[in-house]
């Protein structure tokens, strides 16, 4: 919570947390309204007396390491999606 990262720049976090290169990115046109960065406003709940208690890095590098360990979750969600089916058959081909 509190903290400001581009979008390139978390990308490029994730790529190196999952040993992938950075030649994976690839860019897109820029259209009206697209977000160059996200950040979350914590003001009102660090009034009510939260505080993050897991640094931000420490914290991707976790759910990182989650997901890795837990593909049995996430894949058959992420599989019966047909706009992941269908993206994925264009860009390599049926799986």
């Amino acid at each position: 919570g509190g903290n400001e990262v581009r979008n390139v720049d978390l990308t490029h976090r994730l790529l190196e947390l999952m040993g992938k290169p950075a030649s994976l990115i690839r860019p897109v046109a820029d259209r009206p309204g697209h977000d160059r960065r996200y950040a979350l406003d914590t003001t009102k709940l660090q009034g009510l007396g939260w505080a993050p208690t897991v640094p931000f890095d420490e914290g991707l590098a976790e759910t990182v390491r989650w997901y890795r360990e837990h593909e049995g979750w996430w894949r058959p969600i992420k599989e019966q999606d047909a706009a992941y089916r269908e993206y994925y058959a264009r860009q390599y081909g049926a799986r």
